[in-house]
């Protein structure tokens, strides 16, 4: 199982104001997964969240939320665009940001909301491990987990509506990208003042062991910062 790892590293800081930073999760996943992979987050991390919604095609007792979706990799934009929506219907005053995360990630909550705490929710913003083709500003990786304002989950919904953006490619991260980038949210850069990484897309072992002199793998051709290896 790969585990990507949400750690924004921040020394300091006020715990008591952090932790009035409200912080919904949801987790794509999927039947077949819930007990080898979603029933481990929702034990451990998923606990620290203020709010945890589990995303799948149909409503179980896990408690997963039913989204009138297939499943399958060409249905995640479909069941991202779903989610939202739900979100925005059902859950947009329980908190304050709007995380996304796969079903095989890991996330430290509390470094997170250190992250967001230099950040206004009610302006349009848009975080997590930005790559850099296809668009001006670039894109957030899925397999990363990105987080939305709720300023940004309120445009994203109204131009779904509007038809502003549609389901224009089955590919999730690039499909949401696209829409923020015609909405003109701002892709935060999340790095620390280190210049250090704080969203990772790929399991730990490929940024901590040092790896052997090589053409460089699709995943850092993709990335929007300089690389430093």
């Amino acid at each position: 199982m790969f585990i990507h790892v949400v750690r924004p590293i921040v020394a300091g800081g006020n715990q008591t104001a952090t932790s009035k930073i409200r912080v919904l999760c949801w987790i794509m996943t999927g039947p077949k997964y819930l007990n080898s992979r979603t029933r481990h987050i929702r034990d451990t991390w998923a606990r620290h969240c203020d709010k945890v919604l589990f995303m799948s095609s149909v409503e179980t007792d896990f408690p997963t939320v039913g989204l009138n979706v297939s499943e399958g990799r060409d249905q995640l934009y479909w069941k991202t665009i779903r989610a939202f929506q739900y979100i925005h219907r059902h859950h947009l005053d329980d908190a304050d940001w709007f995380l996304k995360a796969d079903d095989d990630t890991f996330v430290v909550v509390e470094n997170l909301r250190r992250t967001l705490s230099a950040h206004d929710t009610e302006e349009p913003l848009y975080l997590g491990r930005r790559f850099r083709p296809f668009m001006a500003q670039g894109y957030m990786s899925g397999g990363a987990g990105y987080v939305l304002s709720k300023a940004a989950l309120r445009m994203y919904v109204a131009a779904l509506d509007g038809g502003t953006c549609t389901h224009n490619t089955d590919i999730e991260d690039m499909a949401l990208g696209m829409c923020m980038d015609k909405l003109k949210v701002p892709a935060v850069d999340t790095r620390d003042k280190l210049g250090r990484h704080t969203f990772h897309h790929m399991q730990p072992d490929m940024f901590v062991v040092r790896q052997p002199l090589r053409a460089r793998a699709w995943y850092l051709l993709y990335e929007y910062y300089t690389l430093v290896e």
